[in-house]
């Protein structure tokens, strides 16, 4: 059975923050690490703060994560059984070995030059 990851992202202009012509490159490599865990069979269901609020309040541990520590806490990235980051995007490596992958396995990592993040104003968020 495969397993699940959920990542609670803050609020961003679209699903992934990875739009517009500057995006954040920390953005653009955590979707490259989600994309490679769904290629080793990881189911990976990925929430966004400004578009599905409902889902936060309806998993216990993200809305104590949301009262106590506000936006601070997010991303909040949870297997069902324990939490695996809080406040920050994990590496692919950590990853790999929260789910029990080998982080010999890892693979290339996406390295993307640059700074910014998604601005509503380009039009990513249309």
């Amino acid at each position: 059975m495969a397993k699940t990851l959920y990542v609670y992202d803050p609020p961003l202009c679209c699903p992934t923050g990875v739009c517009g012509p500057s995006a954040d490159p920390e953005l653009a490599r955590f979707a490259a690490d989600l994309r490679w865990l769904e290629q080793q069979g990881v189911r990976v269901i990925r929430r966004n703060l400004a578009q599905e609020p409902a889902a936060f309040s309806a998993d216990p541990r993200v809305a104590e994560v949301l009262r106590t520590e506000g936006t601070e806490g997010l991303p909040l990235v949870l297997l069902a059984e324990r939490e695996v980051s809080r406040g920050r995007y994990p590496d692919r490596r950590a990853l790999a070995e929260a789910l029990g992958l080998d982080p010999a396995e890892v693979g290339p990592v996406l390295e993307m030059a640059g700074t910014g993040g998604c601005d509503p104003t380009t039009g990513c968020c249309g």
